[in-house]
């Protein structure tokens, strides 16, 4: 069979972010400045959407030949398999349309959350929605393509290690480049763990299930130095939203990359309260460059509204400077434009990372993904049901207090006037440009840690950061009940909320 997988990058989305909805690029506004700013993200061209490099890898272990198109729509495929983000579900849509008009005779596979959450998007055509993970397909093509009805129930793969490695010598990988966690280049999407265990009601991340699970740090390891064998990958961004939920396991994959024939860059996801000073360090010192959390707002109050557990103000200021004396990257997300919000709420947002000032701050304007709680509790919240503006920089609600205009306008001024200050350039220089380090640039951040409280009660104290050696495994399993290795126990405990 001959396999097409349909794509589009117009809109600068990025299937992969925003739990499989899809994520723009900040527009630009406010000025020359904002435009700078949008400049700088243009230079980037992100990795295709994991899903499809697994596709590629499965769909040729059957037996199948597999495309990659971008925007052009072949003809004479036998299945057209669609991956569509929220904001270019127009364009998807136009081009299965073209499909059936072309070839009649094709069958069209809609895959990801928003088949999965949106399936009357897609009733008027004669195309089959895959419900659960994709990569199913890899045991039950077969089953899909025989059924009969316009959705099919997969459910999700139990057992990851199970899955092809991914193939990514379809989508040119020689161009793939995430510059904000990355000097090393090109770049690579993987994946330790899939899923969340907690309950914030605007999270895309839990439409689907509400659990996590796990590869072994060994398939991990082999599918890094595949990727860097074949097509020559130096850093690999890591996809899972609680990168670090398991501990032991971390500690296993830091040992494992040690072992490595180069060192790599890499980049995580998670929360806070997850990287213990330690586990930093060990992951530092096998090549972790970069390290994404979100920290939304200041107001706790907002939080909890939306069922998020707070994190105490001081962890996240230690956790800020930890990073920063090691050398390590702190990617903060911040959320605005929340219905009941004011412009003094915004700026708080503002002044608050300011106070932080982690090496890069993502402003986003809180989207109602269909799907999530929040979707359904504020509905009547919702002022604009043009799915193309849900792009994350894009309002779309009902403010109480607020138009659109203002709303844009405070956005952007979150952009510029967080970048353009001399405390952002003086404290992140040597994060920016890490030839500086070489230099003594960042030398005096070397004893903030130890001058900063103690780590969250989760996290028990550790020695000096910057002192400690490479971490053995032997070392991790002799730690015992420390380590917290039960998946269960682990994931009982932090899914509870302040």
């Amino acid at each position: 069979m001959h396999i097409v997988l349909w794509d589009t990058r117009k809109r600068d989305v990025t299937k992969d972010m925003g739990g499989g909805y899809g994520m723009g690029k900040y527009h630009g506004l406010g000025g020359v400045r904002g435009k700078i700013i949008r400049h700088l993200s243009l230079r980037d061209r992100r990795p295709v959407a994991l899903l499809f490099a697994y596709l590629a890898s499965s769909f040729r272990q059957l037996g199948h030949t597999v495309e990659y198109h971008e925007d052009t729509v072949p003809v004479g495929a036998d299945l057209y398999v669609f991956y569509p983000s929220i904001f270019t579900i127009d364009l998807e849509r136009e081009a299965m349309k073209r499909v059936l008009a072309e070839n009649p005779q094709a069958r069209i596979l809609v895959t990801g959350v928003v088949g999965h959450t949106m399936p009357e998007a897609f009733a008027d055509l004669d195309v089959t929605i895959v419900r659960g993970e994709a990569e199913q397909l890899y045991w039950k093509l077969d089953e899909v393509l025989a059924a009969i009805g316009p959705t099919v129930e997969v459910g999700s793969v139990e057992d990851l290690d199970a899955l092809p490695l991914p193939d990514w010598s379809l989508f040119q990988p020689s161009r793939f480049r995430i510059g904000y966690d990355f000097t090393r280049f090109p770049t690579a999407f993987i994946q330790q763990s899939r899923g969340c265990t907690f309950t914030c009601n605007y999270c895309p991340y839990i439409v689907i299930e509400n659990r996590t699970r796990f590869r072994s740090p060994e398939g991990i390891v082999e599918e890094i130095r595949r990727g860097m064998r074949e097509h020559g990958f130096r850093s690999f961004k890591f996809r899972d939203p609680l990168f670090g939920l398991n501990r032991r396991r971390v500690m296993e994959l830091a040992e494992l990359l040690g072992r490595l024939p180069r060192k790599i860059q890499f980049s995580i996801e998670s929360r806070i309260e997850f990287l213990r000073r330690e586990t930093l360090v060990a992951l530092r010192d096998v090549g972790l460059t970069s390290v994404t959390v979100g920290i939304e707002t200041p107001d706790d109050q907002t939080l909890r509204q939306y069922r998020r557990k707070p994190i105490p103000e001081d962890h996240q200021h230690q956790f800020v400077a930890a990073c920063r004396e090691l050398g390590i990257r702190s990617v903060a997300g911040f959320m605005v434009g929340f219905p009941e919000d004011t412009a003094a709420s915004i700026r708080s947002v503002l002044q608050y990372a300011k106070k932080l000032n982690p090496t890069y701050a993502n402003f986003n304007i809180v989207t109602p993904y269909p799907g999530t709680p929040f979707y359904r509790e504020n509905q009547d919240q919702i002022s604009d049901v043009s799915f193309t503006k849900y792009d994350m920089y894009t309002p779309v609600m009902k403010y109480e207090h607020l138009t659109h205009e203002e709303v844009s306008a405070l956005h952007a001024k979150c952009f510029t006037q967080y970048y353009f200050r001399w405390p952002y350039l003086l404290e992140n220089m040597h994060l920016l440009w890490p030839t500086l380090r070489k230099l003594g640039v960042g030398r005096r951040y070397r004893t903030v840690i130890e001058d900063t409280p103690a780590l969250p009660v989760e996290q028990p104290a550790a020695t000096s950061c910057h002192s400690l050696p490479t971490i053995s495994l032997d070392a991790v399993k002799q730690s015992g009940a420390e380590m917290n290795s039960s998946d269960e126990q682990q994931q009982s405990s932090d899914r509870a909320c302040a």
